[in-house]
């Protein structure tokens, strides 16, 4: 069994990957014994996984994750979503509203309206029907203030960190309500604009940088240098 790749390097498609006892994971194909790279990642091996994380990709849905969308149509029964995917999103008014939806006397535009942005949960999804939400949890529901900033899709792991650590110390260094949509769209809330623009600033070179080590430091450096504090 061998591996032809240092631990998260760089591959392209067609790249050779591992020849043996291995097992193709994401973004592999394999083929005979050998396993190659079918997109442009990080390559990395997970006991016996090979897998490719990939570096700039599309948001393909899953059910329990958080999104934040864009209303773009208003039909009889709910709302259309855009949510960065090649998958249009549906929300119902009983995803939406707390009280009884009646059709006939109900305006669901004077609940959200074309043009508004919502953060949501996916609730269903099977790639053969667009994928459904909900805003009916706490912490769900119109975005009102703030900027929204999108991201590859494929950053926000690294925008996250390993349990939640380079998120925590974005909201604890930039002062800001940050939230995290799985679809590569994130939303900063500061109490002032030059707080939002240094968030948006540290998210910015989080996705620049991301394949790099020692990121974490070096961005509280920066976020520090911006606010112009001491560095220690």
């Amino acid at each position: 069994m061998s591996i032809f790749f240092g631990e998260r390097q760089i591959v392209t498609p067609g790249d050779l990957l591992a020849e043996g006892d291995f097992l193709s994971g994401h973004n592999t194909y394999k083929y005979g014994s050998k396993i190659y790279a079918s997109r442009l990642g990080l390559a990395e091996c997970k006991g016996k996984s090979i897998q490719v994380v990939a570096l700039n990709n599309f948001y393909i849905p899953s059910v329990g994750d958080l999104v934040i969308g864009k209303i773009v149509d208003i039909n009889m029964h709910g709302w259309t979503l855009d949510i960065n995917s090649p998958y249009l999103a549906i929300l119902k008014a009983s995803e939406a509203l707390k009280k009884q939806f009646r059709p006939q006397k109900d305006e669901l535009s004077e609940f959200l309206d074309v043009g508004d942005l919502v953060f949501a949960k996916i609730i269903a999804f099977d790639r053969t029907r667009n994928p459904s939400l909900t805003i009916r949890e706490p912490e769900l529901g119109k975005i009102t203030h703030g900027q929204i900033v999108k991201v590859s899709p494929a950053k926000i792991p690294r925008i996250i960190g390993r349990k939640g650590s380079m998120i925590t110390m974005l909201k604890r260094e930039t002062e800001c309500n940050i939230t995290v949509g799985q679809n590569g769209l994130i939303h900063i809330s500061g109490k002032d604009p030059e707080n939002e623009r240094i968030a948006i600033l540290a998210i910015r070179k989080i996705e620049q940088e991301a394949h790099t080590s020692g990121l974490t430091d070096r961005v509280t450096e920066m976020i520090r240098k911006e606010r112009g504090q001491k560095i220690e």
